[in-house]
């Protein structure tokens, strides 16, 4: 044990039990005086005192241990950081060492301020509102992501645009990449540099007319950059027009909505609307067969699929999601109604998280919600970086779903039983937004209701029972 200067812990049980210096130092078997220094914080407090209050008073030893310590500078610090102060490690073991309770009761109210805020966000996510608990603005992120369910992720002016230039470029499939080098070149006088490895994937050199693509790009990824630097230098003003809009709220919001705006058309551009649904018709979906066709990835076919809702000419309205190991949605589009949770995390029994137990394998899925509605998944995983030995390559998994109605037009629905209402895997937007109360994946009960006792046995989840 280090040396441990806890004088407020001291002084805090007198104080409890309504003791004297006097009175503590004789139970303790010491001098008043050294009592005094252990208080004081000027001797350290030893094993045998520790001991010796173990057996006077009962006090538990390991509320004194550094790993008790650690435990709630670590909760400590989670707590403040969630209020944006900035407190020093030295501030938070003070804090742990000499006034433990402080720092618990601080955990204690963040934890309640956090369940709260869960609460109000689950209710604006049931009443489409786009405020949070206590009136807090959703983050920038979040607003674009509004954004683009608004205009179920169908964005007409760029695809008219994307269409447009890929005629005047006179560009097809086999030679997007090459005719992409030219059109900047004749129309912009951009040219395009390969940088060496480890570079940014894209760097815009403005006064020289240089467009800088990392040589770690694949020839799809390369284009897709290029399509995406081509939208702000033609599409500029559009885009900005696009961007000023009431659902986002600040200019952090506008400014990433820019950029999901440009990606937008970057994939119209490459994938344009008119020639990539007659081929998806035509290939029943078949994303991996559209992929090889336009020289681009499972994930950007899986995307842009999602944003065929052209009025009179529309796809099968997919929704897309794009996922981590550790459950975080990095990316979710949908062109339906289909309901992506904002908390609670998603559910363990959807299909995509499966895929990462299979790499490279196109998995399938008939998934029913809820409320009744049962939809087509598929799922698989996507990788890339990693270009050189020990760079680490970054892993997800991709998902894209409809509703069982339409099912029938995808290559993946056959060997499948649609009509079969026992084919379907019983899942949920997410456990604290679920009410299936047997589920036997649950991680949390619904917010706003205790489970029984009964659904508590059956589900073995280990939290209290109302």
């Amino acid at each position: 044990m280090r040396k441990a200067y806890m004088g407020v812990r001291l002084r805090r049980l007198r104080e409890e039990r309504s003791l004297k210096q006097v009175e503590l130092a004789q139970a303790l078997g010491i001098s008043p005086s050294y009592l005094n220094q252990l208080e004081q914080n000027q001797r350290p407090l030893t094993v045998p005192i520790l001991l010796k209050l173990n057996a006077v008073f009962g006090i538990d030893v390991q509320l004194f241990s550094e790993d008790e310590e650690a435990r709630l500078i670590t909760d400590v610090r989670d707590a403040i950081a969630d209020g944006g102060e900035s407190v020093s490690i030295a501030e938070l073991r003070e804090l742990a060492a000499n006034m433990p309770a402080v720092g618990r009761t601080l955990v204690a109210l963040h934890r309640r301020y956090r369940e709260a805020i869960e609460r109000g966000d689950a209710m604006a996510a049931e009443l489409g509102d786009e405020w949070t608990a206590g009136g807090r603005a959703r983050q920038p992120f979040e607003q674009v992501r509004d954004f683009f369910y608004a205009r179920h992720n169908h964005v007409a002016p760029l695809d008219e645009a994307a269409e447009r230039i890929y005629r005047d470029a006179a560009l097809s499939p086999r030679t997007t990449h090459a005719g992409l080098i030219a059109w900047l070149r004749r129309r912009h006088g951009v040219e395009v540099a390969i940088e060496e490895a480890g570079t940014a994937p894209r760097r815009f050199d403005a006064p020289r007319h240089l467009l800088h693509l990392s040589a770690d790009l694949s020839p799809g990824q390369q284009v897709f950059q290029m399509a995406t630097q081509l939208a702000f230098l033609e599409l500029d003003e559009e885009i900005g027009r696009l961007a000023e809009n009431a659902i986002l709220a600040d200019q952090e919001a506008r400014r990433l909505a820019r950029i999901g705006l440009a990606n937008y058309f970057a994939g119209a551009l490459v994938l344009p609307y008119g020639d990539f649904l007659a081929a998806a018709e035509a290939e029943h979906y078949d994303i991996e067969r559209l992929g090889r066709r336009y020289g681009v990835g499972f994930e950007t076919i899986c995307h842009r699929l999602s944003t065929l809702q052209r009025p009179g000419a529309r796809g099968v309205p997919f929704f897309f999601v794009r996922v981590d190991r550790a459950g975080n949605i990095s990316k979710r589009q949908s062109a339906t109604d289909f309901h992506f949770s904002r908390v609670g995390g998603t559910c363990p029994l959807w299909k995509v998280y499966e895929a990462f137990a299979q790499p490279g394998r196109v998995l399938r899925q008939i998934a029913r919600m809820p409320d009744g509605r049962t939809y087509l998944w598929i799922a698989r995983t996507v990788t890339s970086g990693g270009g050189a030995f020990g760079q680490p390559g970054k892993t997800f998994a991709v998902g894209l779903g409809c509703d069982i109605r339409h099912a029938g037009q995808l290559i993946y629905s056959r060997g499948l039983d649609l009509a079969d209402p026992s084919a379907a895997t019983p899942i949920g937007a997410g456990c604290k937004v679920c009410d299936r109360p047997a589920c036997p994946q649950r991680a949390f009960p619904p917010i706003g209701r205790a489970l029984t006792i009964d659904e508590n046995l059956a589900t073995s989840v280990p939290y209290p029972v109302a």
